[in-house]
C-alpha cells in the first residue's frame, strides 16, 4: 500500500462531480486500499476518491475510536436514498480543508445503499456520527466541501485561516 497526496482547498478537482465506478478490479481494489492508508496516516475518520485526485464514486470509512478494533468501511458508488426529517448539528472537520472545524447540520439518519469492494450490495440505516460521515464524504462525491454548507462569512474566514497557516508553514 501506499500514501496518496490529500488535495487541499482550493483545488478546483475538490468542486467537480465523480462519475460512477464501472467494474471493480484488482486496480480499483488497490486505490482503495491506498486511500485506507492515506486516511489513517493523516487521523481521519474518512476520505473520498476526489480528495485524491480520482473523480470516481467511492471512497473509504473507519469511525472506529482509538481503543477499538480498525473497522474500514469501502464504500463504491454510494447512494442516500432516505434522510429523516430530524436534524442534527456536528462539529465536521476535512483532511482537504486542514486544522479547521465548524458545526454543519445535516438529517441526523439516513438510509444509504453502495456496493462493498467485493461487489456487494449494501443496505445500511445510519444514525449519530456515521451519518454525518457518511453525508460529509458522500457531498465529496458531488465536489461539495463541509465550508459550503456554512454561511459566506464563515466559509471565507475558514479559508483564510487555511492559507494563513500555509503561509506561516511555508517561511
Amino acid at each position: 500500500m501506499s500514501v496518496l497526496k490529500i488535495l487541499e482547498v482550493p483545488n478546483s478537482l475538490l468542486k467537480k462531480k465523480s462519475e460512477p465506478v464501472g467494474s471493480i478490479d484488482e486496480a480499483l481494489i488497490k486505490t482503495l486500499d491506498d486511500m485506507l492508508e492515506t486516511m489513517y496516516q493523516a487521523n481521519g475518520v474518512g476520505l473520498a476518491a476526489p480528495q485524491v485526485g480520482i473523480l470516481k464514486r467511492m471512497l473509504v470509512i473507519d469511525a472506529s475510536g482509538k481503543d477499538e478494533e480498525p473497522n474500514p468501511i469501502f464504500v463504491i458508488n454510494p447512494k442516500i436514498t432516505k434522510k429523516s426529517e430530524e436534524m442534527q448539528e456536528c462539529e465536521e472537520g476535512c483532511l482537504s480543508v486542514p486544522n479547521q472545524y465548524a458545526k454543519v447540520v445535516r438529517p441526523a439518519a439516513i438510509t444509504v445503499e453502495y456496493q462493498d469492494k467485493t461487489g456487494k450490495k449494501v443496505v445500511a440505516d445510519l444514525d449519530g456520527f456515521m451519518a454525518v460521515v457518511f453525508q460529509h464524504e458522500i457531498d465529496h462525491l458531488d465536489g461539495v466541501l463541509y465550508i459550503d454548507h456554512l454561511s459566506a462569512l464563515k466559509r471565507k474566514m475558514l479559508l483564510k485561516k487555511v492559507e494563513k497557516e500555509r503561509k506561516e508553514s511555508a517561511e
